[in-house]
């Protein structure tokens, strides 16, 4: 098998590819406002209920309507997956990671298709798209080829007149509860880790990004992955979700979103329920407030493009985005001056134009919760830019800066998921690092630094799952820099890593006297 690095990104100053690009828009314009039903067993079923998906940029646009699931098909779906599980669990795992490898292969021809049904249905621009889909795609490689790699175990010792053997084997029914800001990447990550282990899933995605997941399913089931495998269970996350974390069958939950609902599942899933014979596996990756702490010697220049585009990238809508900034006071009025002009050269607008920067906030719940969180920092720091949202067509917010900030003020240690950044002046590194480590999550964080005694002590001291030297604390490429935080950020499990794939199988030990 030819070695594989990662998918490139598309060069949007080329002609070619920006035609393509807007080919792929009009296309997708064209498809809006169909309908898409719940799958379970390769069976497609129409409800009652349904959700509207909305475009974010323009409230006025229905990208597309799903269907709901209710208790009755929720458990529909729980017992064909786990009669579809007994067959599954004994395909080789070749065969598995090559139906994995055929998605891959589809997903990229698909590529730009994919990328203009997120600038739709989740408002990312042209840019923030292209690498999410190129993120699918590495995920589909990387963990096809890492079950290629550990399908024969690992080698453990036998004594003499013994053969011993360690491997690994699925664990059975997953639920797959993914997340909107990343709705193609995590969910179609999330999901293949689960199936190339050999395990059944039932998928459900985020109520404001479910179509992008139903064109999803439709991929992996034309790739050849057989009826009953993935299961695509739209729904409301108080009923099904409560009611599939819960389930005795339920074998594990792998989830990404707030630390509120991360806790609950975790929560419900530690509860043996009537009928279960085993502890449920979670696997958790919640919620950031990460932090660029730029040290007094650093290069400037590199550290405001660090700040602003881990701030702003997406709106500030991912877990690892960069919400604040950590500034050595005797640079800091000059970092501080020239974040403010980087970031007033930022477009807001409609993500469907290639020069927009930053597109709308993905709806109303999210927009009230960011501009409330808006009027917080008024009270607590001083407003730099920004500060105002317009919701009368779409969800917008402009990008926000607050300066000369508490390091203990809410704005510095709650997470607000937005354009919205806190500004914090630090005395010295102690200082940086005491400010670094004082919230509740622990999940990426940038030192922009020329001091290699400060990047030594920050590798050991700076407490974040993800730790970046002279850069932006986002954009981790799979395979290259596995992706989960510590503490309130989730169970640390390392997507893109190494050992991801163990999260969803047991290991099993064989020992035979010859």
């Amino acid at each position: 098998m030819q070695p594989y690095t990662h998918e490139p990104l598309t060069n949007f100053s080329e002609e070619k590819n920006k035609k393509a690009f807007q080919d792929a828009l009009d296309f997708v314009q064209s498809q809006l406002g169909k309908h898409y039903p719940v799958v379970i067993g390769g069976e497609l079923i129409t409800t009652d209920k349904k959700i509207a998906s909305i475009n974010p940029a323009n409230k006025e646009e229905v990208i597309g309507t799903v269907s709901m699931v209710d208790l009755e098909l929720a458990e529909s779906a729980m017992q064909t997956a786990l009669t579809t599980f007994e067959t599954w669990k004994n395909w080789a795992p070749e065969h598995r990671a090559n139906i994995i490898f055929r998605a891959a292969a589809i997903l990229r021809r698909r590529k730009h298709e994919f990328s203009s049904y997120m600038v739709k249905e989740a408002g990312k621009p042209w840019k923030e798209a292209d690498a999410d889909t190129a993120e699918a795609i590495d995920f589909l490689e990387y963990y096809g080829r890492q079950m290629l790699k550990i399908k024969d175990g690992f080698p453990v010792n036998s004594r003499f007149g013994e053969f011993n053997q360690f491997h690994y084997i699925p664990l059975g029914v997953g639920i797959i509860i993914s997340p909107f800001n990343f709705p193609l990447a995590i969910m179609a990550g999330t999901t293949v880790a689960a199936i190339v282990s050999g395990n059944t899933v039932l998928l459900k995605p985020a109520n404001s990004t479910p179509i992008i997941a139903a064109k999803f399913v439709e991929l992996m089931h034309e790739a050849g992955l057989p009826n009953g495998v993935l299961n695509y269970v739209p729904g409301s996350g108080a009923e099904i979700g409560d009611y599939l974390v819960d389930h005795p069958k339920t074998r594990f939950v792998s989830f990404t979103g707030s630390r509120e609902v991360g806790c609950r599942i975790y929560e419900r899933a530690a509860k043996v329920n009537p009928g279960q014979i085993w502890l449920k596996r979670v696997i958790a990756e919640m919620g950031g407030k990460d932090t660029v702490v730029v040290d007094k010697d650093a290069d400037l220049d590199l550290a405001v493009s660090s700040i602003v585009y881990s701030a702003f990238g997406f709106s500030g809508q991912k877990c690892s985005a960069g919400s604040r900034a950590v500034i050595h006071q005797d640079v800091y009025d000059e970092v501080l001056e020239k974040v403010v002009a980087l970031t007033k050269t930022l477009t807001l607008g409609s993500p469907e134009s290639l020069d927009t920067y930053m597109g709308p906030v993905i709806d109303e719940r999210s927009f009230k919760k960011i501009m409330s969180y808006i009027e917080i920092g008024k009270q607590e720091g001083r407003l730099m830019t920004g500060g105002e949202g317009d919701d009368s067509k779409g969800y917008f917010i402009q990008p926000t800066i607050f300066a000369d900030v508490d390091e203990n003020a809410r704005i510095m240690l709650e997470e607000i998921f937005g354009p919205v950044l806190a500004i914090a002046k630090a005395r010295d590194f102690d200082h940086m690092m005491r400010i670094a480590n004082n919230t509740d999550y622990g999940l990426t964080g940038a030192l922009v630094s020329n001091n290699r005694e400060h990047i030594e002590r920050a590798r050991r001291e700076f407490h974040v799952g993800n730790l970046y030297f002279n850069r932006g604390c986002t954009g981790a490429i799979v395979g290259y820099q596995p992706f989960g935080g510590f503490n309130m950020s989730g169970t640390d499990s390392k997507a893109g890593g190494p050992d991801y794939l163990i999260l969803h199988m047991q290991a099993k030990t064989t020992s035979e006297t010859l």
